[in-house]
């Protein structure tokens, strides 16, 4: 009954959001005397507060149909390469003249760049995608929102989670390299596992995780802690929730984007609630700088997306409360997950001093599972003074992270095709 109340409570706040825009007109208008008064900017704030945080965020635009390389635009092409009805695999291909007049090769290493599944849409790596664009041919998963796959479509779990990165691996073609964020780290590793397992010709050549939960245990953060503290059936009973009608996906069960980041929210109350203050004091004295970067992160982050019941409660079984990957008990189709099987694929860790959800040691313990990856193709690092979006996004990202990804991927892309012994063998 949740999610139809929210539903509810939604349409039922229409007329005020509609009072609120007339509000924002009326106090804006070039006509009224009273507009630049102190009186007509804090009216004209406070209809802008109150439309902006009950307003339906929709999913965002990728806004990435030219970006700067090397100093120079260069247009893109969003291209949808493979899908099906819960993913887009997409390719921002870029074009090649301007590419030559920025002094950069046509092609690049293939980059599959896996998203988060886990409450936001794949845009909120809009920044990680134009880094990478730089100097790659990148590839992202869109995911969609489950509340909009009719129940007829069937499932979405884990598992299939796994099968959709092998699946789109093979249609990036060749050796692509595999960068997770976050979420997909586990599934992610599972994959490359399975492939390498099975000799599979499109295994990645590299994968880098970027504050991924590979071994919750380490480090725990008030996300584990959660997980842990509350019995299997707690997120079954209170996380767990029917899509109402008009959505496609009605009758499905999920866990509501909107229940989530909630407790994102929740978290971090005292910050958000600054931050829409602030938002409030720059719209009356017509900052529009500080409007502007409060209304680009909110816009996005508050842009949210439902997952499916099984995918959900699946992965807190197995990531977080059993930890089945690094305990090496995960089976996929009936086989054994075994990590000591990777040999020829380069690992990269990423982590965040200050990350207050995947907390430091949780992705770099992929280097301890996967015993049997050469040393020379591994990396291990920490950036300091970032938390967890930071790793993946922001001025740092850009300057100190991405060019050691980067140079990392470059070295992994010269040794396809040369044989490599294990660090056993070495």
């Amino acid at each position: 009954m949740l999610y139809a109340f929210h539903e509810l409570a939604y349409q039922s706040a229409l007329p005020f959001r509609i009072g609120a825009q007339m509000a924002r007109q009326f106090w804006t208008s070039p006509f009224n005397p009273a507009s630049d008064t102190a009186i007509g900017r804090t009216a004209y704030a406070s209809a802008e507060l109150f439309e902006s945080v009950t307003r339906r965020y929709g999913k965002p635009a990728w806004k990435l149909d030219t970006i700067d390389i090397g100093g120079k635009p260069v247009r893109t092409t969003e291209q949808v390469i493979w899908q099906s009805p819960w993913c887009r695999l997409i390719r921002f291909a870029r074009n090649i003249g301007d590419l030559k007049r920025a002094k950069k090769p046509a092609a690049g290493p293939a980059v599959l760049i896996v998203a988060p599944l886990s409450g936001h849409y794949a845009t909120l790596l809009r920044g990680t995608v134009e880094a990478f664009l730089q100097d790659h041919d990148v590839y992202v998963t869109d995911w969609i929102n489950a509340r909009q796959v009719p129940v007829l479509e069937g499932r979405f779990d884990f598992f299939d989670y796994i099968d959709h990165v092998r699946t789109m691996l093979a249609e990036v073609g060749g050796r692509p390299h595999v960068v997770g964020v976050c979420q997909p780290g586990p599934p992610v590793l599972a994959a490359a596992a399975v492939m390498a397992e099975a000799e599979d010709e499109n295994r990645p050549a590299s994968m880098t995780f970027m504050g991924s939960p590979i071994d919750a245990r380490l480090s725990p953060t008030v996300t584990n802690q959660l997980a842990e503290e509350k019995p299997f059936t707690w997120f079954r009973s209170n996380m767990i929730h029917t899509v109402p009608l008009p959505y496609p996906g009605f009758g499905r069960r999920v866990y509501p984007g909107f229940v989530q980041l909630y407790s994102f929210m929740s978290m971090n109350e005292d910050r958000h609630r600054d931050a829409h203050w602030s938002y409030f004091n720059s719209l009356i004295a017509g900052d529009g700088d500080g409007v502007e970067k409060h209304e680009e992160f909110y816009d996005e982050y508050l842009s949210v997306l439902d997952l499916t019941e099984e995918f959900y409660l699946q992965t807190i079984d197995i990531v977080f409360q059993q930890h089945l990957l690094p305990r090496g008990l995960l089976e996929h189709r009936g086989r054994k997950v075994d990590l000591t099987r990777i040999t020829d694929i380069g690992l990269m860790t990423v982590e965040g001093e200050k990350d207050d959800i995947s907390g430091v040691g949780q992705t770099q313990a992929a280097h301890g599972l996967c015993s049997n990856i050469p040393d020379d193709r591994r990396v291990l690092y920490v950036q300091p003074k970032v938390g967890h979006y930071g790793v993946f996004n922001g001025r740092r990202f850009r300057d100190e992270i991405y060019p050691r990804v980067r140079d990392f991927i470059a070295q992994n892309e010269a040794l396809i095709g040369v044989p490599q012994r294990s660090a056993a063998a070495a």
